[in-house]
């Protein structure tokens, strides 16, 4: 996410009841509702920061070196402990580090074209180490759940997406990725539901969000954002998987059903099958519009009644 203004990057955690702020001032979490600031950490004991990941609601923060004033390497990642007052990790690698994901049992570490993942929190060691197509964003999700937990990233074909089983690991055996064909170009943005058993993918294109079950491999839902292409930013799962939103540089939030697909607007032209794939997509049950200046992230509360956009 390109940087505005004093934020550099904006990240959700894991119930999305928080977001973290990476700011050329250090480091900030806010609670989404209410709306208050829950820690802070300033340029002073962090410098300025490009990446911030929380970990659920917990002590530990994992953060990187970044912007324009960083007091720690942009290929060094730190985990904060907010309870001990200082960093209880240190990992260093050979490359910048573009992205972090957490969850209770593992930490993953995005380079441009590998993924390290790593037991966690007790003294992390190295479980495994991926080659990755060039991803200089670091688009990967990692599934909260405890019963499936599950990485998910671009595949080295264009377009594809990659699924892997993070319980299955063993360092003396290969391991092989299940892969979806999902889009014919780059892809852009990636989601996984609370369950592990969704996964919505947006190309650079940005007109469509796809939906595949995470099990079957198989295509759930084409949801049509919009004609134009656009850069995606966002996408989100409800929490029951009812629903999923997603943002853009467009400047709107777009809301969608996937439980009761009824709801979505379908094109008046539907039944003229001859026209193709843009009359049978579905599109958005609502939107609502953002600010167009800076990247937007999106996520629905506890119920499907509220969506934030931050």
């Amino acid at each position: 996410m390109d940087s505005c203004g004093n934020v550099i990057s904006l990240r959700f955690n894991q119930d999305h009841g928080c977001f973290t702020c990476a700011m050329e001032t250090g480091m900030r979490i806010y609670n989404v509702e209410p709306l208050v600031e829950r820690k802070r950490l300033d340029i002073e004991t962090v410098g300025s920061l490009g990446i911030v990941e929380m970990l659920h609601r917990t002590n530990l923060v994992a953060i990187v070196g970044g912007g324009v004033m960083p007091k720690y390497a942009e290929n060094t990642v730190l985990i904060w402990d907010n309870l001990e007052k200082r960093f209880a990790i240190e990992i260093t690698f050979t490359l910048p580090v573009v992205a972090i994901r957490l969850r209770r049992d593992r930490l993953v570490v995005l380079l441009r074209n590998q993924i390290h993942i790593f037991s966690f929190p007790n003294s992390p060691q190295r479980l495994l180490t991926l080659e990755t197509c060039d991803n200089p964003r670091g688009i990967c999700e990692l599934c909260p759940s405890l019963e499936k937990p599950l990485l998910v990233f671009p595949g080295h074909k264009t377009g594809s997406l990659q699924i892997l089983e993070l319980n299955q690991l063993d360092p003396e055996a290969s391991v092989s990725p299940v892969t979806i064909k999902a889009h014919q170009g780059e892809l852009a943005c990636i989601a996984i539901n609370q369950q592990g058993t969704m996964v919505a993918t947006a190309s650079r294109k940005g007109t469509l969000i796809r939906v595949f079950d995470t099990s079957r491999r198989t295509q759930l839902a084409e949801l049509r954002r919009g004609a134009d292409p656009a850069t995606v930013y966002c996408i989100n799962f409800s929490h029951d998987s009812a629903y999923l939103c997603t943002s853009s540089d467009k400047g709107t939030v777009h809301i969608f059903a996937l439980k009761d697909a009824s709801l979505n607007r379908r094109s008046t032209f539907q039944k003229m099958a001859f026209l193709g794939q843009y009359v049978e997509s579905q599109w958005g049950l609502a939107n609502f519009t953002v600010a167009a200046e800076c990247a937007c992230i999106c996520a629905f509360g506890p119920t499907a009644n509220s969506v934030y956009g931050k």
